[in-house]
């Protein structure tokens, strides 16, 4: 088995994480549009294994159902550890139902969203190079207190992992220590799991322990010290959850930053690890890009922005508005305080304006809906301009109906499109008025009732009020004219 492709990665995912205080399993909490699971399962596949393997336990149904929407190749195999004794126990539960594997096994850990593919894929070409039995992966922290440490022979080879709590004060002068993760030639760590004992104060079998076993039978047991401590850190708390989503952030922020996308505050932007976006695109201050969205060539999105699961087009422009899964074509122009909805589109040069909502619209080119209107289910054409406070009438109260409105039309303000019905090319509607039937091209439409001026009455029916001494004043009769 090659080092790009061992024979499976085990991850270790069925701790019970009572520290996180959620009812929600701990490796399904989310960071940066992942879950910490998702993190680890996305460097997992960065090796391309052959299999996938997840030991599952405590609120097992939640993650068994998280992986069966995973998606990806190779597909996770769920494995159910039923007692929790031990990383050395996960780990043998999930050999001996997978069956025997034999090439390289990498066991890493459920919780740790930080790490890296390329560090996985180091820890195996530096475990298949040596020749190693088993290949620990390790870092040097600026604090070490609480971990196992690394100590080396001469040649480099791994001699012992020493506990914290065990070590000598010169064995915690040494600032290597174990990350919890490895590569094993997966014939000989089945073997060695056999021998595991549970001779310890928790009664568990430790995978620790394997090193060992493997080099008192006599093979060589190596490690791979990876330069970033900060992605070895697990997470086991609220706490710790925001540090390495803070972390993760910042990571994403400076590889879009180093392709060409300008981010004017980072301290303030927030990006999902799938986000996508092409030079020259600039993000304002108080962002934030969920899901798939993608910022085409010289998009400008922000300031106060929320898009998820949205495409931006070149040269258009988002400001202090919400989209999800809306399409947003070249050189559009969106906001302040739009609201657009899933199966919004607009096509090249449209205008969305403020406090405009949209929901399964499509805007054509160059078409405006600039304040203060709603617009549901409804196709508008090219070159349309919808004026202020209209809504697109879509709901009967049981069923959602679809409006029309063509090319080069002008809907008057304070208009009710009630549909369905189709407003055709060139047409006109009247303000304040409410369309029920279809509009001919190149006709006006008016659907308001006719104005009747009632003079004298606020004097005659509000007689005292300041609206009626206004109109005294204004009519002159205070003057005796």
């Amino acid at each position: 088995m090659s080092a790009e492709r061992p024979a499976a990665v085990i991850v270790l995912a069925a701790g019970e994480g009572t520290r996180m205080k959620s009812r929600t399993s701990k490796v399904l909490h989310e960071l940066c549009g992942r879950s910490m699971l998702g993190h680890v399962l996305a460097a997992a596949r960065a090796l391309e294994p052959e299999r996938l393997v997840v030991v599952v336990g405590h609120r097992r149904e939640q993650v068994i159902a998280h992986l069966e929407r995973a998606g990806a190749s190779p597909r996770p195999e769920p494995v159910v550890q039923e007692r929790q004794g031990g990383t050395g126990h996960a780990v043998r539960m999930a050999l001996e139902s997978v069956g025997e594997l034999r090439g390289t096994v990498v066991v890493t850990n459920g919780d740790h969203p930080l790490l890296r593919g390329e560090t996985l894929a180091e820890l195996v070409r530096v475990h298949e190079g040596d020749g190693n039995a088993v290949t620990v992966l390790t870092t040097e922290m600026p604090d070490a207190t609480g971990y196992g440490r690394i100590l080396r022979e001469e040649d480099g080879s791994v001699s012992a992992i020493v506990e914290h709590k065990d070590a000598t004060e010169a064995q915690r002068s040494v600032r290597e220590i174990n990350v919890g993760m490895y590569a094993f030639d997966g014939a000989l760590l089945a073997d060695a799991l056999k021998r595991v004992t549970t001779d310890n104060a928790k009664g568990e079998e430790y995978l620790t322990d394997v090193v060992g076993i493997l080099r008192h039978d006599g093979h060589r047991a190596g490690a791979y010290l990876t330069p970033d401590w900060v992605e070895t850190q697990g997470v086991n708390d609220k706490v710790q959850l925001a540090q390495a989503r803070r972390q993760l952030n910042d990571r994403i922020l400076e590889a879009h930053m180093r392709a060409g996308v300008t981010i004017v505050d980072p301290a303030t932007t927030w990006i999902d690890v799938e986000v996508t976006a092409e030079p020259d695109a600039v993000v304002h201050p108080g962002t934030q890009l969920h899901g798939r969205t993608h910022l085409a060539e010289g998009a400008e999105v922000g300031p106060g922005c929320t898009l998820t699961d949205t495409s931006v087009g070149a040269d258009a422009r988002v400001v202090n508005s919400v989209s999800t899964g809306a399409e947003i074509g070249p050189e559009v122009s969106v906001g302040p305080f739009a609201y657009l909805r899933p199966g919004t589109r607009l096509a090249r040069k449209a205008k969305i304006g403020a406090y405009v909502e949209t929901k399964n619209a499509e805007v054509g080119e160059g078409s405006k809906v600039p304040h203060l209107t709603y617009v549901g289910d409804a196709e508008i054409g090219t070159g349309s301009n919808i004026g202020a406070a209209c809504v697109f009438v879509n709901y009967d109260g049981v069923d959602k109906h679809r409006s029309v409105v063509g090319d080069h039309v002008k809907v008057g303000s304070d208009n009710m499109i009630v549909a369905p019905v189709t407003i055709g090319d060139g047409a006109y509607t009247a303000a304040g008025s409410v369309i029920v039937q279809d509009v001919p091209p190149g006709a006006m439409a008016v659907a308001r009732g006719r104005q009747r001026n009632i003079e004298g009455w606020v004097e005659r029916k509000r007689a005292g009020t300041p609206a009626a001494e206004a109109a005294r004043r204004a009519s002159g009769r205070d003057r005796g004219e």
